[in-house]
């Protein structure tokens, strides 16, 4: 073989290597999210992160923004969570990386991740009746950003784009 041969399959096992470090990541995030250990989640986003979560809402014919911030707002954010008012019900995610696509340099990549949420009710109205039902929360996507730093992968920026549009109680927590 010849040394441009070569390195086209280095760059391939490169890029294979750091799609599925990109997916593991993501799986990370659900798994803290799911935790509640927000300082985990946030150790994965880079100091200049930006987060929103945003569903289009065909009745005006336009995005509506739930929450929008950058991993400040967020650290603020899930700091006082703890103190608000609301349904404390445990929120479990499961995804599907979908695609993996790193730019050309190396440098940064992008992925689209389908999830679900579930969330196992405590309480709710009726608490013997509804106690330990599980029911679908939220569908949407992730749309992510990461910057690539050799050996280190960060988010750079996530979108949760909501298919479900009705949200309840809980609903301030980031998905």
């Amino acid at each position: 073989m010849n040394q441009e041969t070569n390195q086209k399959m280095a760059l391939a096992a490169d890029s294979s290597s750091t799609r599925e470090k990109i997916k593991e990541l993501i799986y990370a995030t659900c798994l803290f999210q799911d935790d509640l250990d927000w300082n985990a989640w946030l150790n994965l986003c880079a100091e200049d992160f930006e987060y929103a979560i945003r569903a289009y809402s065909p009745e005006i014919q336009s995005d509506m923004t739930y929450i929008s911030g950058n991993r400040d707002y967020l650290a603020k954010l899930t700091e006082m969570l703890p103190k608000h008012n609301s349904d404390t019900s445990p929120l479990k995610r499961h995804g599907v990386v979908y695609r993996v696509d790193i730019a050309d340099d190396g440098k940064s990549a992008a992925a689209v991740t389908s999830f679900t949420v579930f969330q196992t009710q405590l309480d709710g109205i009726n608490s013997h009746v509804d106690a330990g039902e599980s029911r679908l929360f939220l569908v949407g996507r992730y749309n992510d950003r990461f910057l690539i730093d050799g050996d280190e992968i960060k988010f750079s920026e996530r979108e949760v784009r909501l298919d479900t549009r009705r949200l309840d109680k809980g609903s301030h927590w980031p998905i």
